[in-house]
């Protein structure tokens, strides 16, 4: 059973910009003091490592080309010795952690940056990974669209984890994904914190916490513990001035980088933070009956639905550049499509319309997807 006490905690640190070994070694050390103060699930901002790219839309393309090498030099890959030197730390720290990414690709022949979110269990095993499924305006250029297989949940001794990166968490669907998975602790993770001056478009680095009655993260992260009767866990990036002296202030011209971390319960009450200009260890206790009473009055997942009214289909097939037939030799592209595997939710939509049974349904789609028939 999932603990019924636990804390949970926000890495609302810099990195070492641009730098890997910086970083790693700054991380292991927070890492290490989360561990002393008990933490059970830390949380890192949106690609803290190495840091986000505020230079995204303020430089030349040649040099835009130098910084884009330089940040995946500098990045983490899966199967990278730095994942595993964090995988020790965490490890002897005793907790979970979330931490956000800039991610090298993993498949061969690609050059691909992603933003991630790294999963790592208490012996230090990184069980996951999300990819963000849409990077927003100008990290477009930057980052490459996560795999719809990324958008998951998994069980951990606190309960099921799930996480999602800025924009994502206002993503009407994308929540109720991983609600429907069962999601009862939420990572949500930010660049910044800021002030909104009328639309997205135009915003600035927050000054202080009275930012958040402009800024959409602050309503963002309450909602979604309210609606999904979560416990979030809200980290958004802080650099000092310091930390990004070899860029000049008009290089980084997106930088909101002021902090803003929050956790909250799933009433949508926020019980440590915002915590803006300044960096530090945010941490909270909560307690499951929290989420109870919150189910008691509203069941996202119970009696408070209408499954029959509103569903939502979910896709978390994995595509890869090449898919070969059972001979080996490449498949055309409409066989492709005519073998691609049925997801569950299709399964049952097409059992309730047709008023057979699931296993019915898996099974003729099974035979025509291997040509048994």
């Amino acid at each position: 059973m999932p603990r019924e006490e636990f804390t949970l905690g926000a890495a609302q640190i810099e990195p070492v910009y641009h730098d890997k070994e910086g970083t790693l070694e700054k991380t292991c050390r927070w890492i290490e003091r989360a561990g002393r103060e008990d933490v059970d699930l830390l949380v890192f901002p949106e690609t803290y490592f190495p840091g986000y790219p505020y230079w995204r839309g303020s430089v030349s393309i040649p040099r835009w080309t130098d910084l884009v090498v330089d940040l995946a030099k500098n990045s983490l890959a899966a199967a990278d010795e730095a994942t595993e030197v964090l995988g020790d730390a965490i490890r002897e720290a005793d907790l979970h952690v979330v931490l956000g990414t800039n991610e090298t690709d993993d498949r061969p022949g690609s050059g691909t940056l992603y933003n991630s979110l790294f999963f790592f269990d208490r012996d230090g095993a990184l069980v996951r990974r999300h990819r963000k499924l849409m990077p927003t305006h100008a990290e477009r250029a930057i980052w490459g669209r996560g795999d719809p297989s990324s958008l998951a949940t998994h069980e951990t001794d606190l309960g099921r984890v799930g996480g999602l990166i800025c924009y994502e968490n206002h993503m009407t669907l994308s929540k109720a994904a991983l609600t429907a998975m069962g999601e009862e602790i939420h990572a949500a993770v930010w660049p910044g914190f800021w002030t909104m001056d009328g639309h997205p478009g135009d915003k600035t680095r927050a000054e202080s916490a009275e930012a958040r009655d402009t800024c959409d993260i602050y309503p963002a992260v309450r909602e979604y513990a309210f609606e999904t009767q979560s416990f979030v866990a809200s980290c958004s990036a802080y650099m000092s001035d310091d930390a990004v002296e070899e860029f000049g202030a008009e290089e980084l011209g997106f930088n909101v980088a002021a902090g803003g971390s929050m956790l909250v319960n799933p009433a949508g009450i926020v019980k440590a933070g915002p915590a803006v200009g300044e960096e530090t260890l945010l941490t909270a206790e909560f307690s499951r009956d929290e989420r109870r009473t919150t189910k008691a009055y509203f069941d996202a997942m119970g009696h408070y639905t209408r499954w029959d009214a509103v569903r939502l289909e979910v896709d978390d097939r994995t595509f890869d550049p090449i898919s070969r037939a059972d001979d080996g030799s490449p498949r055309s592209t409409d066989d492709r499509g005519a073998r691609r595997t049925l997801s569950p939710a299709a399964a049952e939509r097409i059992a309730t319309e047709y008023d057979v049974s699931v296993d019915a349904v898996e099974a003729v789609a099974e035979a025509v997807r291997d040509d048994s028939w």
